[in-house]
Parts: structure tokens; C-alpha cells; sequence
């Protein structure tokens, strides 16, 4: 490669006259190579320089900081905070070597519902019907006493709605917590029989719940149509004293009913309710022993052939289950 410092070569043509005298000649040779001296040692210390900066696989470098001037120890100045020798480095000298950042915390859950408890009971046990001793045994309501738990209906093909409401549970609690809910579950068929409604209650009330809905299905003739929610009474008596909760599960079992209806397609109980698909009582321990908002909701009448046919599909109780948890957003604040 020519140099740019190098002289121009001499003209095409252009030669030494052999009749000019030798020390002529040599003169002129002479003062060529001195011109040529200064070129050729500018070159050899540009290729020094670079040879200097240059690793053994030809990789360009960056020269070494002074010491004074160094945060690492001679013959690790290039190498990662940690690394063994012979490890690729890639750490510029003077960089800092504090310990990588501890790994942020975990992101809080997300959703409408972050942060919030909710329990879903499934509307007694299929194994009831194996326990009825241990069922009908009496607890204190508040109001009176009555069975720890009962059986449930069934469909005219003998559809539990123990099964219904257990499916129903699952299916709810998947969509709360995909609002970023805690759900807890008073049972999951995971025990032989109850757990009686005292103990219902009870688990609600432990968790400090923002909401509890009962799920369940009703058995009443044929004809009966529609879903309708069981608010509480105001119920002052015993262990029973709901005056706090009335006014919140009437707002949850409304902002329910819309979203069940819109969802599923059904329409209020023809049956009671006049119409809106509210109906409040003061008989039922769950309700009774509560100190968290809470209400129960017939999902249909499984004695009720068009009903039933709702009940008993799965794509049916999925809307179900979204309907009852868009319901429970909604009175959340979600």
C-alpha cells in the first residue's frame, strides 16, 4: 500500500543521464533517500502502534489506562467483575465491578380484583346423601336452629345439584382469579359430607371476605322458571346480627343478577322474586352468621325441563359462572 507521505514517482519517461558525472549521481541519490527516511519511519511507528493495539486473533483493543488511573489489578483490567482468566472480556477498563442489581420483586397480582378475597360455596356435598345422620344433626342460626346440612335436589335424571354447584364453584373461581383474586372454596368434595352451615359461614367470615356467594339450584315443580339471589334479613338474635352486611349484599346480589341474566340468558324466577330475581330471608344460617357481604343465588330449577337442559350443559354453566363473577367485579369496584 503507498504511504501518503511518500514521494511522487518520477514521471513516465524520466532517466539518469549516463554522462553526468558519478558523485552527481550520487548526490542525487542521496538526497532521494533522505527525502524517503522520514516517510519510511512514519510508517514503522504507525505499524508498531497498531500492532501494539491488536490481540492475537487481530481484534482492535483499546490501550491500557494508566495504573494510577486502573480499577483492576494488572492482567484483569479487562476482565468481567468475577471471571476466571482465559473468560472473553468485555468489561472496559475503568468500569465499574459492584455486584449485578438484586432481581426486582415479583410484580403484585393484576386484575380488577387484585387484591381482594372472595369465597364461593358450593351448595351442599354429593356425599350427603351417604351422611344424612351426621346432616341432620341441629345447629344454632342466630334465629332458630336447623339440619347442619341438607342433601339437595336433583334433575328428574338424577343430575345432583351438588354436582351442578361444585362445577359451577370451579368454573367461578377460575375466572376470579384470572381478575387476580384470592378465592377460597368451603369445600371442594374433598371431605365426606357437609361442611354444615355453621362452619360455612364460619370460613367466610375467617377469610374476611369482600364478597361471598352461596352457589345453588332450586327443586321446586315444573313451570318454575329462572334464577333469583337470597339476600339477608336484618337479623339481630344470638350469634346472628347482619346489620352491618344488608345494605352491601343487596348491592352485590343486584349488581349479580344484571350481569347473570345478561350473560346467560335467563330470565328472573316466574315464581317469586315479582319479577326482579331478589328475594330476602331470614331462615338461612349462611346468611345469618355472616359478618362479610354475602347472598345465596338459585342458578334455575333443575325440576324444570327447560331449565334443566340449561343446568346440565357445560358451556351453559360456564356463562353461569362468568355472569356470577362479571356480577362480583362489578360490585368490587373492578
Amino acid at each position: 500500500m503507498r504511504n501518503d507521505n511518500s514521494p511522487p514517482p518520477p514521471e513516465s519517461g524520466s532517466t539518469i543521464d549516463p554522462h553526468r558525472p558519478w558523485f552527481t549521481r550520487r548526490s542525487t541519490l542521496v538526497v532521494g533517500v533522505a527525502a524517503l527516511a522520514p516517510a519510511a519511519l512514519a510508517g514503522w511507528v504507525l505499524t508498531q502502534a497498531f500492532a501494539a493495539g491488536s490481540g492475537s486473533d487481530g481484534q482492535s483493543h483499546s490501550a491500557p489506562l494508566p495504573a494510577s488511573h486502573s480499577t483492576l489489578s494488572p492482567g484483569h483490567r479487562d476482565a468481567k467483575p468475577g471471571s476466571t482468566a482465559g473468560e472473553s472480556a468485555t468489561t472496559s477498563p475503568g468500569a465499574s465491578t459492584s455486584s449485578p442489581a438484586a432481581a426486582p420483586a415479583p410484580a403484585p397480582a393484576k386484575g380488577a380484583l387484585a387484591g381482594r378475597t372472595v369465597v364461593v360455596d358450593p351448595g351442599h356435598n354429593a356425599g350427603n346423601f351417604e351422611h344424612t345422620e351426621e346432616i341432620d344433626q341441629q345447629v344454632d342460626i342466630g334465629t332458630n336452629r336447623k339440619e347442619c346440612d341438607t342433601t339437595g335436589t336433583t334433575t328428574n335424571a338424577g343430575y345432583k345439584e351438588a354436582d351442578f354447584t361444585l362445577d359451577v364453584s370451579l368454573r367461578l373461581r377460575a375466572a376470579l382469579e384470572a381478575q387476580g383474586a384470592k378465592v377460597v372454596l368451603t369445600h371442594q368434595a374433598d371431605r365426606p359430607w357437609g361442611p354444615c352451615i355453621t362452619e360455612r359461614a364460619r370460613i367466610g367470615n375467617e377469610a374476611k371476605a369482600d364478597a361471598v356467594v352461596s352457589v345453588h339450584a332450586d327443586g321446586v315443580s315444573a313451570g318454575n322458571r329462572g334464577f333469583h339471589i337470597i339476600l339477608p334479613a336484618k337479623v339481630k338474635s344470638g350469634a346472628a346480627d347482619t346489620a352491618k352486611i344488608v345494605e352491601p349484599s343487596r348491592q352485590l346480589g343486584e349488581r349479580i343478577a344484571g350481569n347473570f341474566a345478561r350473560t346467560t340468558g335467563s330470565a328472573p324466577a316466574n315464581y317469586l322474586g315479582s319479577g326482579t330475581g331478589l328475594v330476602v330471608r331470614d331462615d338461612l344460617g349462611g346468611l345469618n352468621l355472616s359478618t362479610q357481604p354475602k347472598v345465596f343465588i338459585e342458578c334455575g330449577n333443575m325440576r324444570d325441563a327447560k331449565d334443566a337442559a340449561q343446568l346440565t350443559s357445560p358451556e351453559w354453566r360456564q356463562k353461569a359462572a362468568q355472569g356470577i363473577a362479571d356480577g362480583i367485579v362489578g360490585f368490587l369496584g373492578g
